[in-house]
């Protein structure tokens, strides 16, 4: 029984919908259709009237002139100009009549008036001719007389006008009326049409509803798609089979925009100033669409539209659009300049290397060689030296005078200097050419290590009967830092020896030791001393080999301690330097990077 129901209810739904339709849209619609047709009527029939008194003007203005030109001939004037102008005026006063004559035929009132104008204006002409031809005074002023008494039209003008501007206020009347009953019919078929349009939006609300809900959620995903293509860096176009740019990302544009900032959407070897017009491209492109064939990593070097060269790695496949029934191609373009550039420098930077490999290797050779030779070959002739100049004291004996024992004291003294030369050189040299063996070095032990060292040669020396000056030592904690052990040991005794070489005038001598962290992770560590100290100026030469700023009778030493120090630090990526000023101590810097930036130099072995 519903099921029936609910049939009856569907089928006489539609046909009452359909003439509801046709009795609120064609009904008003024909009623406005006529009303707007009176309405227009009534427009045309005041333009009528407004054309009919502007005919009526222009002709009174022409028999003004007429009479003008008459009057101005008559008086004796032979201007030639002014017989030529009334010949004008009065070639146009006829054709005005006819005009004004036509446009008041459906006035038979009108044409009364019309046609005892066209009377009068002939006489006027008349009148206007003769004067042109010249008169005797006497005659003149009869024709005067006659044109502005006898033949006067001034009357018939006004009338004329007065009855067109009665019909015009009539048909203005007409015309309003006709615009307000339009108006009102259209108010009127609105309304019904709203009343209309809610019934078939609650017969059908419904299904809007879901209509309106999958719309947007095919919206939405819609803008998420054109979303995510839009924000993706890497330029995305679409062509069809012809190779016509369809659609483009925003990347694409700013590679290959014009100069209006946008991509037309035509051929793409018209995109991007002929950066698309290699036909090899065009050739891997037509491939695509026409046999499937997938573009994979293929380099091409263009110029975009900024003026600069690029090379672009290509990528595209076909594809299938839901809106359309041929293929088209998807194609992404990535830009691989900066690799290529990278590899390019990387490849020159390889090459260079291997030649500085083969540069340093044989560098190491020959350092190997002379450090071999002074080793071996240079020892042994010091050895020779040193033993017979001794030998040789002991064979003189008491025979020998003053002078030649100071001539045996400088040999040996000269060899023995040359032994710590090459001493020095040899661990110089180590220092340069062992691989580092990175571990956890204890600074704090190192620093106490290398004081114990130097305590005892100070003890050594106060036994042998030499001064030897006390030192007030100030260590601060020291951290545990990754670094070649036997590298960092050799650092500080060159250090810390230093400092107790050039304090010896102190009392006491006071040698400081701090350490405080670098905003990369490091360590700023700083030796101080209160000895003799040095003149800045000379500060570039102190880190060099044999580079000495004291006399070598004031303070022994060979000059490489502090250039083993720079070797050191410079192997484990830090720096070193120093300040200081005459006779006010010493302080000497030096920074480790963190252990990341160690670790990146040399791996242990």
């Amino acid at each position: 029984m519903q099921d029936s129901v609910t049939t009856s209810y569907v089928r006489w739904r539609l046909p009452l919908l359909i003439s509801a339709v046709v009795l609120i849209l064609l009904v008003p619609y024909l009623l406005v259709r006529q009303w707007s047709n009176y309405s227009t009527d009534a427009h045309r029939q005041v333009s009528h009237t407004h054309e009919v008194a502007a005919a009526a003007y222009a002709l009174e203005a022409l028999i003004r002139e007429t009479d003008s030109l008459g009057l101005a001939l008559g008086t004796g004037s032979v201007n030639t100009n002014l017989r030529q102008r009334l010949e004008n005026s009065i070639a146009q006063i006829d054709p005005q009549v006819r005009r004004l004559t036509e446009l008041t035929r459906d006035n038979p009132e009108q044409q009364v008036l019309v046609g005892r104008l066209q009377s009068l204006i002939l006489r006027r002409v008349d009148v206007a001719r003769r004067l042109s031809l010249g008169t005797t005074a006497a005659e003149r002023l009869d024709l005067v007389d006659e044109l502005y008494g006898r033949y006067q039209v001034r009357q018939l003008f006004d009338d004329f006008l007065s009855n067109e501007q009665a019909l015009l206020s009539e048909r203005q009347a007409y015309a309003e009326t006709q615009r307000r009953r339009v108006r009102l019919l259209s108010l009127a078929a609105v309304l019904g049409q709203l009343a209309l349009m809610g019934g078939v939006i609650y017969l059908l609300y419904r299904m809007e509803q879901r209509r309106i809900a999958s719309e947007t959620g095919l919206r939405l995903a819609s803008e998420r798609a054109l979303a995510m293509v839009q924000t993706v860096r890497e330029p995305i176009v679409l062509l069809d089979r012809e190779q016509r740019v369809l659609m483009h990302n925003a990347a694409f544009a700013e590679l290959y925009a014009d100069e209006a900032g946008d991509v037309r959407h035509g051929p793409l070897e018209d995109v991007g100033h002929g950066a698309w017009r290699d036909t090899v491209i065009r050739q891997r492109l037509a491939e695509v669409v026409g046999r499937g064939r997938e573009l994979w990593d293929f380099e091409h070097v263009q110029r975009t539209a900024d003026g600069v060269t690029r090379t672009m790695l290509l990528n595209a496949r076909r594809m299938q659009l839901p809106d359309r029934d041929d293929d088209v191609v998807l194609m992404t373009v990535s830009d691989i300049s900066a690799q290529k550039a990278a590899q390019q420098r990387i490849g020159a930077l390889n090459r260079q290397l291997e030649g500085k490999i083969e540069q340093v290797t044989e560098v190491n050779r020959e350092l190997e060689a002379f450090s071999y030779s002074v080793s071996h070959d240079l020892r042994a002739p010091l050895r020779h030296v040193a033993g017979f100049a001794d030998k040789l004291g002991r064979h003189l004996g008491d025979g020998l005078d003053d002078k030649g024992k100071h001539y045996l004291d400088v040999i040996g003294n000269s060899a023995r200097r040359m032994s710590s030369l090459i001493d020095d050189l040899l661990v110089y040299s180590r220092l340069g050419r062992n691989a580092m063996k990175l571990q956890a070095v204890d600074m704090q032990s190192l620093v106490q290590e290398t004081r114990a060292v130097l305590d005892a040669n100070r003890q050594a020396d106060a036994e042998e009967g030499l001064a030897a000056h006390r030192i007030e030592w100030r260590i601060a904690p020291l951290p545990i830092v990754v670094a070649d052990e036997n590298m960092m040991r050799q650092l500080w005794l060159n250090l810390l020896g230093n400092a107790v070489k050039y304090s010896a005038r102190r009392e006491p001598a006071v040698i400081e030791v701090a350490v405080e962290p670098t905003p990369e992770g490091g360590h700023h560590f700083s030796v101080r001393d209160n000895g003799v100290g040095f003149d800045m100026e000379y500060a570039g030469k102190l880190f060099g080999v044999f580079q000495r700023l004291h006399k070598a009778s004031d303070y022994p030493g060979t000059g490489i301690g502090l250039a083993s120090v720079r070797r050191v630090v410079t192997r484990h990526g830090g720096r070193v330097w120093a300040e200081s000023a005459p006779d006010q101590g010493a302080t000497f810097h030096f920074v480790l990077p963190g252990q990341d930036a160690i670790s990146t130099m040399e791996s242990p072995t």
